[in-house]
């Protein structure tokens, strides 16, 4: 969805989570902090996930290029323990979850994913794309043109391979 229309339904609670791409339940979900980068030779994405362990996250490919990361972090064990009487939380607690919409170089069938020290990284290979091509297109003239004694006018213009 796009962002005015994200915004609209009320769907983040300002425009700094929604220029983000955070979800907006309020669990938690809006601290996943990602970093991405391109490399000549691959997309390079790193989320971090503090206290997450390999089986808590899931990552697919939805459509082809959709990236999605989600999961759970979840809260200390103590907690449900015993009542206590809390001075400050700030670490996340609760699901996460985060989309990205991967360019068409990306060749998603070949990532890698790991998980180390709290950093989950995914690795996208590139795939190399042909550079447009410029072509000569004759263009003819219509008869305005032949009474001026002009047959046909030529113009160079480049077209992008779809």
């Amino acid at each position: 969805m796009s962002l005015v229309h994200n915004m609209l339904l009320g769907r983040h609670s300002n425009i700094f989570d929604a220029l983000r791409g955070f979800p907006s339940d309020d669990s938690g979900a809006d601290d996943t902090r990602m970093d991405w980068k391109e490399t000549p030779e691959a997309h390079v994405f790193k989320a971090d996930l503090p206290g997450v362990r390999k089986g808590d996250v899931k990552v697919e490919v939805e459509d082809g290029r959709v990236l999605s990361i989600s999961g759970e972090r979840s809260g200390d064990p103590i907690d449900d323990k015993e009542k206590c009487e809390w001075h400050c939380s700030e670490r996340s607690r609760g699901r996460f979850y985060r989309r990205f919409r991967l360019p068409e170089d990306a060749k998603a069938d070949e990532m890698k994913a790991s998980i180390e020290n709290g950093v989950l990284t995914l690795i996208v290979p590139k795939r190399q794309m042909k550079k447009p091509e410029a072509r000569s297109v004759e263009i003819t003239g219509g008869a305005a043109s032949k009474k001026r004694g002009k047959e046909k006018d030529v113009v160079c213009c480049s077209f992008w391979p779809l």
